[in-house]
């Protein structure tokens, strides 16, 4: 069974492209081919001049300080015994050249910049303290721990109570900008989509169906499919993720 078959796309520097589409479509397939963590039976997946299929340990390991994930679920992607300061100190210690005293800085740095202050209450914190939008914020702060090119954030908010996805989408947004890191955002959500990207691809049954700027392909679908899913969106939501 081919799970994603003749999808191609590059993603710039700083740039933020969407890929969209319900579950089964190959967002996620796609996800773990760009990592490393699957291989392609055909077909090459580049990564500045390397090809991450022919990548060995070592190279998977300089690839992942480029390309980090934020992850779907933050309640499984943070260790419930270790505190917010050792989850982050690991990267940090992994992937840069800080120690001790510096590390520590940059811990409580990352942590003001995802917006989780007073930093060193935070950073004293296990996992089971902090609400879904916070422990998602821990996750996106150690996925910024060792400076990477790009994040691949996999449904990031899907798990987050509604009245948080806003806060968590904006702080996406406004780090891609602010370090000029690329962004893959894997979503079946149209309308987050359009909040935090610059480009667009609709997949379905592991084929892109349609890509482009994502406000004209969102306000002029040319696929059936697009459109059932545009269609899909609760009126009132559409209307005010237009506005």
């Amino acid at each position: 069974m081919t799970a994603v078959d003749h999808v191609s796309f590059t993603l710039e520097p700083g740039q933020a492209m969407a890929l969209v589409g319900a579950s089964g479509s190959g967002k996620s397939t796609i996800a773990k081919l760009i990592t490393g963590v699957e291989r392609p039976t055909s077909g090459s997946v580049q990564f500045g001049d390397a090809r991450v299929e022919k990548l060995g340990r070592r190279g998977l390991r300089d690839l992942r300080r480029e390309m980090q994930m934020v992850f779907q679920d933050p309640y499984s992607a943070l260790n419930p015994l270790h505190t917010v300061e050792y989850t982050l100190t690991r990267p940090v210690i992994n992937y840069t050249a800080l120690r001790g005293v510096d590390a520590r800085r940059r811990v409580l740095e990352l942590l003001d910049i995802v917006g989780l202050t007073p930093v060193e209450q935070f950073a004293a914190k296990l996992p089971h303290q902090l609400s879904g939008g916070q422990r998602q914020r821990v996750v996106i702060a150690r996925a910024l721990a060792c400076d990477p090119q790009v994040l691949i954030a996999d449904e990031p908010v899907s798990m987050l109570d509604v009245s948080l996805r806003a806060g968590v989408l904006a702080l996406l947004d406004d780090l891609r900008l602010q370090f000029g890191v690329s962004m893959l955002y894997i979503t079946h959500d149209l309308l987050s989509a359009r909040l935090v990207t610059d480009r667009i691809m609709v997949l379905n049954r592991g084929r892109v169906v349609e890509s482009g700027v994502t406000s004209q392909v969102l306000r002029f679908p040319q696929d059936a499919y697009t459109v059932e899913l545009l269609d899909a969106i609760p009126q009132p939501a559409r209307a005010g993720g237009a506005a």
